[in-house]
């Protein structure tokens, strides 16, 4: 019993290198012409062996130059027909390795932008580019060379093997002793490598994922001089890879030694008994020669299929990861026939809504919150961290759904629309605004790729970005940097209201969208936001009284809860948890003089 779960496990471990062939199902018709060229290719290699027995036998007993200078042409007319079909079988598979992987790579991006945020949020960036530069070139090496190599040498153990028992079946039975225990040890090999693979490859994964944890954050890692506590934690996990790595190297390095030693015994003893049988006069010495040579083939074939196991097992973990990706579905998804967002201004309705994350569902984030904004109108959401205020709005753009209630755009069921159909009438300005490396305008036109250029400059004038987009020498062609680096905090969040202002959404969401500016870049957002609401449903998440206190209602919430509902000046006057956030100046701009005049 232990030994048929142990070999269902094998099979299983194989499983991804079987869902690998099916990726090459589209280009079967190159893999088969290559196949055939390999075939052509090993067959008249497989000449070169029966070339040597009569180039001694004719020169050791019928000293015949002409035979031999005639044997000598065909045979150099056969090497190169062979070469012919090596480039074609070379060309091919080559092809199709970069074509898997540039399928795989495409297909693995494909899964990545539809995964929700959740998802990352478990995962390190380092940790992902690593599957795509690490397990995607393993998949690249198995494919393009390896799969090659493996059929090549197959060809040539078949081909070898047959042709060993057509000269001397009892040399070639006694050669054949050693294959057994090599098998055995392949098996062993295989396993042991297996594991300790994925141990590099995932010791090598969290180093990536350190280097770019450390390069994304490097302004923080050198204002609190931690280069040299990062570079040492780098060299102890790096340290780590090499010393797993070595590992692995000597299993290999002994196997690989074991299995020379074994093929050379066994060469040896092929040599012994044929040259006894030469003296003997039952072997010509052109047939030893051959016998020799076909013996190298198959004993070299061997060690390659050998070499092959450890770089399928590489493989299977590389593709097993690989496919992890691919088969992850999207917790959110677009129903099977979405309802039509109806015309209308963007009215939303939070009705009874519940929420818990999976990892703490006994913690509800949203508990019980029925709320309307209107349409048009502008609602502030305020309360401590983690009150629900930031969930509410992922629950109304769908990154996550309710577990109770509904959540209502313009009348429907955000459960019922087309995904894209929804967010497309979304826009949102956060604390810190993502932008793209590449230029002004096109981060201005990420959510609006077809707005022409005079778009793209209303925009930003609206956003009063333009001011300081034509003092660059390139204007709207100046390329911005990773993440936008080159801008100041208040340029970013300029270029990201001209960005929400050209998607022309029905719902804006402003998530904190002046925290981290000084008063004079906040007084220039804040006359962009201003423009940016007019006749648009907003939601605002903020800290700062300069920016709710105009809204048309504060929804205050705590522990989940929608705890009051009003107007600025209303909601101090009620001596509630609103008043008290001002009183502990969870607002950082809420004048102390405005409290106490309420009081």
């Amino acid at each position: 019993m232990t030994e048929l779960v142990k070999t269902t496990r094998e099979v299983r471990d194989l499983r991804p290198l079987l869902r690998l062939l099916g990726v090459l199902r589209p280009y079967q018709g190159r893999f088969w012409l290559a196949s055939l060229s390999l075939l052509v290719s090993s067959a008249i290699g497989l000449l070169y062996p029966q070339a040597a027995r009569m180039a001694v036998d004719l020169g050791v007993t019928r000293h015949s130059v002409d035979e031999l200078n005639h044997m000598t042409l065909l045979l150099i007319g056969a090497f190169v027909v062979q070469a012919g079909f090596i480039w074609v079988r070379h060309y091919l598979m080559s092809w199709l390795g970069q074509r898997v992987v540039t399928d795989l790579r495409t297909a693995v991006f494909d899964r990545l932008v539809q995964l929700p945020p959740s998802w990352f949020h478990e995962r390190s960036t380092g940790e992902i580019l690593s599957r795509f530069a690490n397990d995607v070139a393993v998949v690249d090496g198995l494919v393009g060379t390896e799969l090659s190599m493996a059929l090549r040498n197959g060809a040539t153990l078949v081909g070898g093997l047959a042709l060993l028992l057509y000269e001397n079946w009892r040399l070639t039975l006694m050669m054949l002793a050693i294959v057994p225990p090599v098998m055995i040890g392949i098996v062993i090999f295989g396993k042991r490598v297996r594991a300790m693979s994925r141990e590099v490859s995932d010791r090598l994964a969290k180093t990536t994922a350190k280097v770019s944890e450390v390069v994304s954050s490097i302004q923080t890692v050198q204002s609190f001089v931690r280069e040299e506590h990062e570079k040492t934690e780098y060299r102890t996990r790096i340290g780590s890879v090499f010393d797993e790595t070595l590992r692995l190297v000597r299993v290999r390095s002994t196997f690989h030694a074991a299995l020379t030693f074994s093929v050379s015994l066994s060469i040896a003893l092929v040599v012994w008994v044929g040259g006894r049988a030469v003296v003997a006069g039952e072997l010509s010495v052109g047939d030893l020669a051959a016998f020799l040579l076909y013996t190298s083939m198959v004993a070299a074939s061997v060690g390659a299929l050998a070499t092959l196991a450890g770089a399928l097992s590489r493989a299977a973990g590389a593709t097993e990861r690989l496919f992890e990706i691919l088969d992850t579905q999207p917790g959110i998804a677009s129903p099977a026939n979405p309802r039509p967002l109806p015309s209308g201004q963007g009215e939303i309705v939070f009705e009874d809504v519940h929420f818990a994350y999976p990892s703490r569902p006994e913690i509800e984030v949203v508990d019980g919150v029925s709320l309307t904004v209107p349409a048009g109108k502008a609602v502030a959401l305020v309360g401590s961290s983690g009150a629900g205020k930031t969930t509410l709005t992922a629950l109304l753009q769908r990154f996550a759904d309710v577990q109770g209630g509904r959540v209502l755009v313009d009348g429907v069921d955000v459960r019922e629309l087309d995904l894209a159909e929804l967010r497309r009438v979304m826009a949102i300005v956060a604390q810190e605004p993502v932008l793209f490396k590449g230029t002004i305008a096109e981060n201005i036109r990420y959510g609006r790729p077809d707005a022409s250029q005079a778009d793209v400059e209303q925009a930003a004038r609206d956003a009063h970005a333009e001011e300081f987009i034509v003092r660059f020498p390139d204007a709207y062609a100046t390329l911005i940097g990773e993440r936008g680096v080159k801008l100041s905090g208040g340029q970013r969040q300029r270029i990201a209201i001209a960005r929400a202002l050209l998607a022309n959404p029905r719902v804006l969401i402003l998530d904190e969208a002046t925290s981290n500016l000084d008063a004079q870049s906040e007084a220039l957002v804040q006359l962009a936001l201003q423009r940016l609401m007019q006749g648009r449903t907003t939601l605002i998440i903020a800290h700062r009284l300069s920016t709710v206190r105009d809204a048309d209602a504060i929804a205050v919430l705590e522990r989940g809860k929608l705890v009051e509902l009003g107007r600025h000046d209303e909601l101090l006057k009620q001596n509630g948890v609103y008043r008290r956030l001002v009183e502990h100046q969870v607002f950082a701009d809420a004048p102390l003089p405005a409290v106490e005049e309420a009081a």
